[in-house]
């Protein structure tokens, strides 16, 4: 099976690029904007692949005829898709329909990675099923791209995902975790909120569900996310102890002393059971999670 996936630079599609060509059967064409700031590797073709340019996304797309398409690029910066509307819509809706023109044309399945923040947090944990109601231009951005691919004649799948942590190579941007580590480590004392609250997800999990996705051609909507319900407050706390840090310089707080360009749904988290039944998916503990980051970091 051929596997083209978008975004490999970043943290998921890093994820992917290991545990995809650590599958035989699978033959993989990475690619994303600029140069492979991955190690070159024999087992997979690196191609230049800017989502956001659709003379590229249709020229790459029919010379490698991929049966299976997995999008992972996106702008995920929550702030900055609120001040940078145009350039949001740009990489997370335009994108997304000059890849359904591709594939369609090449006849492949497309799988399209999504977020929590298409929903409301008035609620949760939320099934497939639940009623989205953006409070962000991300959430909005995103749910247009969903949108999207419900309207086209192609086949697809959507995987929704919550608050992803992990560590790759080169990272560009740091997650939660490392922001509690590094500030702990620094006898730096934090604020962390305590009203909202999330299922975190580790990247390898996440990429584990969009390959038992891809795999599978499975279609429709599924949740892949942690199985812990936790705040943020949760997380920085276990993070402090899992490492032995200081946790008494963690300051429990709410979001109303935040001051953050873009709302955030105060309660997410999801219910993984159609991607247990129909995949097979068994995501970490985030106790668990934790002990992957640490032995990746020693």
């Amino acid at each position: 099976m051929k596997i083209l996936i978008t975004g490999s630079n970043g943290l998921l599609g890093q994820k992917l690029v290991k545990q995809l060509t650590e599958d035989t059967d699978i033959e993989l064409i990475a690619t994303a904007r600029g140069e492979n700031r991955l190690p070159a590797d024999s087992k997979y073709t690196y191609a230049q692949m800017d989502i956001s340019d659709k003379g590229q996304v249709l020229n790459v797309i029919a010379e490698h005829q991929p049966e299976v398409i997995i999008n992972t690029a996106a702008m995920t910066n929550v702030d900055q898709c609120e001040t940078d509307r145009e350039g949001c819509w740009k990489l997370n809706v335009d994108s997304v329909e000059y890849l359904i023109e591709a594939t369609e044309k090449v006849g492949a399945h497309l799988v399209h990675v999504s977020t929590d923040f298409i929903f409301d947090g008035s609620y949760g944990p939320l099934k497939e099923d639940a009623e989205p109601a953006p409070v962000n231009f991300y959430g909005e951005s995103k749910l247009a791209a969903e949108q999207l691919l419900l309207d086209s004649k192609i086949t697809w799948s959507i995987a929704r995902t919550v608050l992803v942590y992990g560590i790759a190579h080169d990272m560009s941007r740091s997650n939660i975790i490392l922001w509690v580590k590094n500030n702990l480590e620094n006898n730096k004392e934090i604020n962390v909120v305590d009203d909202q609250w999330r299922t975190p997800t580790l990247a390898e999990d996440l990429a584990m569900g969009c390959f038992l996705i891809g795999k599978n051609k499975a279609q429709g909507i599924y949740h892949i996310s942690g199985k812990d319900m936790l705040s943020p407050y949760d997380i920085a706390i276990e993070t402090a102890k899992f490492f032995e840090l200081d946790s008494s310089l963690i300051h429990r707080t709410d979001g109303s002393k935040f001051q953050q360009t873009a709302k955030r749904p105060p309660k997410t988290g999801f219910i993984i059971d159609k991607a247990k039944n129909d995949l097979g998916y068994n995501p970490h503990s985030f106790e668990e999670g934790l002990a992957v980051l640490k032995s990746q970091l020693s």
